[in-house]
């Protein structure tokens, strides 16, 4: 009996919803690495090639022009006409503004009612069903895949709102920094694992007797799948229904209400939102670096697709030991000091992104080693350090605006990667315009005075910062 009374106390409770949220950085983490930065974004690409192809001979036009890094066939929609090589870094600022419009929302309804875990299974399923029916995508139908596309980077969003707001719930202020270091490697180390699993079965294609795209697709329908089946663990440890909240009556409307409530309110917190304008600066260098690696290696270096994907599998792990080792700095320098040495790094990291020579993998490797290093850590006391400066009892809420401010800008390095790689016929000046992100990132953060920030949001500061 003295096991089971043990089993049940507050301290082993709180170690068991640490342990469940940690689990969902490791369910969610399949769909940015595997879908995203690698299958989807090369997959997609090579789709569309195929239907501007397919239009430049029905037109009776010439060949498409080899050799460029940009493929110059133009595809086609709402009349709108781009080359097939842009499509990605224009359907990845569509997905930013499309969450913008709806996470507010999102965030608004979560605050609003009283299971969040709910929310989150609602979200995470409904984003791992859209991810699996990504097989669907083949021959010439790009759209299909920008559709699908669409609504699981939503889906995946509106998740991540509910799971950052659970973070200032089941951990206290001196706990944070290490608590969301140690999901977001946690992540990482999931999505190196599903990624390393997708690589085997991507690269043994020939050995299964299928084609390299049923492969694809089979990654797709894996990925849904890993997603859904890691998130129930999170569902059974994290807290269920909470007392405060209430779920009765319009919970939609009440949550606009909510919503502009807390707009009003978040007016008077001036310093947090400096740090969230910082935020969304260098976290869209972040996200669009990670989101166009394996397009720049392919089309401007000139790398195979495997030492892409190897080479996004090496980030992923040294991801993993890079967030553990910013948690153990941020207990030495604090939260802001160690966000501002990982933005120097990302600064000579991605210089020498520029220099790195074609179809030399061993330099590419160093790079990706070097972005690995910062890519979790940065976020996640990011995200930790936010959690500090917003109002208790509006967790959801202000994640919301968190995401959004993120969303906000996310489409803006995307958006620069593609314009430039268009204008200029390669990738490798559009990758060194994204050190502007980190540059006037590092000055914004600077600037912050953070502890005045959290006294101004009404939270007890912790010991370092």
């Amino acid at each position: 009996m003295a096991a089971t009374d043990a089993e049940f106390t507050p301290e082993t409770a709180r170690r068991r919803e640490h342990s469940g949220w940690c689990w969902y950085d490791w369910a969610n983490s399949v769909f940015p690495t595997s879908i995203t930065t690698v299958f989807l974004s090369l997959y997609l690409t090579t789709v569309a090639t195929r239907a501007a192809e397919s239009d430049t001979a029905r037109n009776g036009a010439a060949a498409c022009p080899g050799g460029d890094a940009l493929q110059r066939c133009d595809i086609a929609v709402l009349g709108w006409s781009f080359p097939a090589g842009s499509l990605w870094g224009y359907l990845l600022a569509l997905a930013a503004v499309v969450q913008v419009l709806v996470l507010p929302i999102a965030g608004a309804v979560a605050d609003r009612t009283r299971d969040k875990r709910r929310m989150l299974g609602i979200f995470a399923f409904c984003g791992a069903g859209t991810t699996a029916l990504l097989a669907l995508v083949g021959g010439q139908n790009w759209l299909l895949g920008a559709v699908l596309f669409l609504l699981a980077n939503l889906c995946f969003g509106a998740a991540v709102v509910v799971y950052y707001s659970l973070l200032p719930e089941i951990a206290h202020a001196d706990e944070r920094d290490g608590l969301s270091a140690r999901g977001w490697a946690f992540g990482y180390l999931g999505g190196g694992v599903a990624l390393a699993l997708h690589l085997m079965l991507y690269v043994g294609h020939d050995a299964l007797g299928i084609g390299e795209d049923t492969a694809v697709r089979l990654v797709f329908v894996s990925a849904g799948v890993w997603w859904a089946v890691f998130t129930v663990l999170p569902l059974r440890l994290l807290p269920g229904r909470r007392p405060g909240a209430s779920s009765e009556g319009p919970v939609l409307r009440a949550g606009f209400r909510q919503l502009g409530a807390t707009l009003r309110q978040a007016r008077r917190l001036p310093l947090t939102l400096a740090f969230l304008g910082a935020y969304m600066v260098f976290t869209d260098g972040i996200s669009t670096v990670f989101k166009v690696s394996a397009q720049y290696g392919e089309l401007e270096l000139g790398l195979d697709r495997q030492v892409l994907i190897t080479t996004i599998l090496i980030v992923q792990f040294i991801a993993f030991l890079g967030g553990m080792l910013h948690g153990w700095v941020a207990r030495r320098l604090g939260a802001k000091r160690t966000i501002m040495l990982s933005l120097t790094v990302w600064i000579v990291v991605l210089s020498g992104a520029f220099f790195t020579q074609q179809g030399e993998p061993l330099q590419f490797y160093g790079v990706a080693a070097g972005i690995g290093l910062v890519l979790g850590g940065t976020n996640a006391l990011s995200r930790s350090l936010f959690s500090q400066m917003i109002p208790a009892g509006s967790e959801a809420e202000y994640f919301s605006l968190y995401q959004i401010g993120e969303r906000s800008t996310s489409w803006v390095g995307p958006l620069l990667f593609a314009a430039v790689g268009q204008a200029t016929g390669s990738f490798r000046l559009a990758i060194l315009s994204l050190l502007g992100f980190f540059v006037l990132g590092l000055l914004l953060v600077s600037m912050v005075p953070v502890r005045r920030a959290i006294r101004q949001a009404g939270n007890p500061a912790p010991k370092v910062l």
